[in-house]
């Protein structure tokens, strides 16, 4: 018997049943209801004879569109993942007061730890990447992205990284150390489990697919334009694409790099990042902001962007200061690698030092203003329509102004010498991550909903679930500013502050109208797939839209487009509708129709992820027979697409001319109706 537990030991390396935690409910119930979700699901899929469909068309699919959807999928799962953390968090703080409150320490830390990796990594990260690869290939008039293959590796592997996170609430542990995981509470000898482990490899596999993701869009942008877009034609979402994804290709690998150097410190003993043995542990620190920083511009700049679609296009106008609006974005990309060490003045590099990290962090609050001013300006003396995307971008404004000015002040040192590591800051960071990003996201998904599926979202509930999400964010983040203004510290498990506790309890009241907001948007998009026929867009362009992702059908077909369009200035399909009013829609000899070529699907990105899968469980446990088969598998799946002879199908012109004249009939019927009345 001994000698059958040792071979057991030594086959699943660290891997054994106390890795289960039979002795906490919380995770094992939230597991098993997680568990029979995905059984349930699955399930039905098998008996109602899907499966075929969504290995075909969804899980192999290369279609930009397609993939875009599956990030905001994951996104938005994740989404509640991490938001079940943040109401665990609230509710603890507003009862730990003078005692333990309802999570032991150990518990509470991972929570917190996971939340802050999974929102950023796995929500807003999977959220933008999504909505840019849905709608940037048809903004610029192409067929689909630079690397459509990889668009799928991209994918899973960001997959693969959210399941692996989700896989340590039931075996094993999370990291307990804060979502960056400083050293040395990130070092072996004070976090001797599993937890770090999984963050580490769930981020570095995660991190390859989004430095591919962003390889692959700007080589789109850069390369793939249609006939006439110039770089001064682009929409203003095409430009924050680009900016994001440069920094994404000049961030990411930092990520990486400081990643790879803690499990070195980890699995074999170096010394990056201990203070013994000639290591630092504060280049840790810098290392992991000079990433961090511009990460929080990966994620807002895509959002500018979508702001800038949405007030253009409901206010009826063209985008004031649109030259400017660029010049501001690129300053953004170049200045956004200039301010990380506002992260930790209190480090002590100096006043020289921190003094000019100050400036260039109050000098960036620049160009994010003139777009401030832009959009204000774009909104005077329009026709403003206040629909569901509309409102997610006034809201932004006020709160993100908000946002910007706690910002100001902590890049100030003398009272960031005060706030650091306080409630405040805490209250900052979701002051300008959700009213930035997450506003953002939530008004380009209501936006480009209609373009993606064919129907339009309910406006009633679109709207509910905006205003319970705006005074519900204000009610949960304003009293954490007036905390750590007296003195509360971030991530405390129980307090015995009394002047703390009613701030506590008001946020715990905000989370839940977050809660209700949260729920408002299942019931939104529930009523809208019940009623999609009602909603249904028939024009391509619900919205009077300006560019050119409008000037085809709603869902667009497979090829985006019959004919690639040519672009003679901005604001491209806007110029167009006005061309074909003054046309009074007669009937012109258009080209003729072509066969059109597109990349077949692949299971490359699906297979890869598994193999991924397979070899970053196997590191987090030790189970060095199952990493090389990971390893190799992963590489036979390079190979094999590698020699792929024929990787491409051709659409036929007939079925190309049959699909767009489809088209073409229903929006000259629904226009000829519209006359009629």
């Amino acid at each position: 018997m001994p000698a059958a537990r040792t071979v057991e030991a030594t086959m699943l390396g660290k891997l054994d049943w106390s890795a289960i935690p039979f002795d906490q409910p919380i995770p094992l119930i939230a597991g098993a209801i997680v568990l029979v979700g995905i059984l349930a699901v699955l399930t039905w899929v098998v008996v109602k004879g899907h499966l075929p469909y969504l290995w075909h068309e969804w899980i192999t699919s290369v279609d930009h569109k397609r993939i875009g959807v599956m990030y905001i999928l994951l996104a938005s799962v994740m989404l509640l993942r991490g938001g079940s953390d943040a109401i665990m968090m609230r509710i603890q703080q507003a009862i730990a007061y003078q005692s333990q409150g309802y999570l032991p320490p150990e518990h509470y830390n991972q929570i917190f730890s996971a939340h802050g990796t999974i929102m950023i990594f796995f929500v807003a990260m999977p959220f933008v990447i999504g909505l840019m690869n849905l709608v940037v290939p048809l903004q610029l008039g192409v067929r689909d992205v630079a690397f459509p293959t990889l668009n799928s590796v991209g994918f899973w592997l960001t997959a693969t990284g959210a399941l692996l996170v989700n896989l340590s609430l039931v075996i094993g542990e999370f990291a307990r150390t804060g979502w960056l995981a400083f050293p040395p509470l990130s070092e072996l000898s004070y976090s001797p489990g599993v937890g770090v482990d999984y963050y580490a490899w769930s981020l570095q596999i995660s991190g390859v697919g989004t430095l591919v993701a962003g390889i692959n869009l700007v080589t789109t942008v850069l390369k793939l334009r249609t006939k006439g877009m110039n770089y001064l034609r682009m929409p203003m979402f095409c430009w924050t694409t680009l900016a994001s994804n440069l920094l994404i290709v000049a961030a990411f690998p930092i990520l990486t790099a400081t990643l790879a150097m803690l499990l070195l410190d980890r699995y074999l003993g170096f010394h990056f990042f201990t203070n013994e043995a000639g290591g630092n542990v504060m280049m840790f620190m810098n290392l992991i902001w000079a990433w961090g920083h511009p990460e929080v511009y990966i994620l807002v700049l895509p959002a500018f962007g979508i702001y800038s679609e949405v007030v253009s296009t409901f206010s009826g106008k063209p985008l004031f200061g649109y030259r400017s609006m660029v010049l501001a974005t690129m300053a953004i990309c170049i200045i956004s690698f200039m301010v990380w060490l506002h992260h930790f003045f209190t480090m002590g590099a100096g006043p020289d030092v921190n003094a000019i990290f100050g400036i260039a962090s109050m000098i960036i609050a620049v160009p994010t203003g003139v777009k401030i001013y832009n959009w204000l300006f774009t909104m005077y003396g329009g026709r403003i329509r206040f629909a569901t995307p509309m409102l997610w971008s006034v809201g932004f404004m006020v709160t993100f102004i908000i946002g910007g000015l706690t910002g100001v002040l902590v890049a100030v040192p003398p009272a960031d010498f005060m706030l650091h590591n306080s409630m405040f800051l805490v209250a900052h960071f979701h002051n300008v991550i959700i009213g930035g990003v997450l506003f953002g996201a939530f008004a380009g998904f209501e936006y480009w909903f209609p373009k993606a599926f064919g129907f339009r979202l309910d406006e009633r509930w679109g709207k509910i679930a905006f205003w319970f999400t705006f005074i519900g964010f204000y009610v949960t983040f304003m009293p954490l500013y007036v905390a750590g203004m007296l003195g509360m510290t971030r991530r405390m498990q129980h307090y015995d502050v009394a002047e703390w506790r009613p701030w506590m309890i008001i946020a715990a009241f905000g989370m839940l109208l977050l809660s209700i907001g949260v729920l408002a948007q299942v019931f939104q998009l529930v009523t809208s797939i019940r009623n999609r026929e009602a909603l249904r867009d028939r024009t391509g362009d619900p919205w009077d839209g300006r560019s050119l992702e409008w000037a085809t059908s709603s869902p667009p077909p497979v090829f985006n487009f019959a004919f690639s369009p040519d672009v003679r200035g901005e604001d491209a399909y806007w110029a167009m509708k006005r061309h074909a009013k003054e046309q009074q829609l007669e009937d012109h000899p258009g080209p003729e129709y072509q066969d059109i070529e597109m990349p077949k699907n692949s299971p490359t990105g699906f297979v890869c992820a598994f193999f991924a899968t397979v070899m970053g469980f196997a590191l987090i446990w030790h189970i060095w027979w199952m990493v090389i088969l990971g390893g190799i598998g992963a590489f036979a799946t390079f190979v094999v697409f590698a020699w792929r002879d024929h990787d491409e199908y051709v659409i036929p012109a007939a079925e190309v001319e049959r699909i767009d004249r489809i088209n073409i009939e229903e929006r000259r019927s629904l226009v000829s109706m519209a006359g009629a009345v």
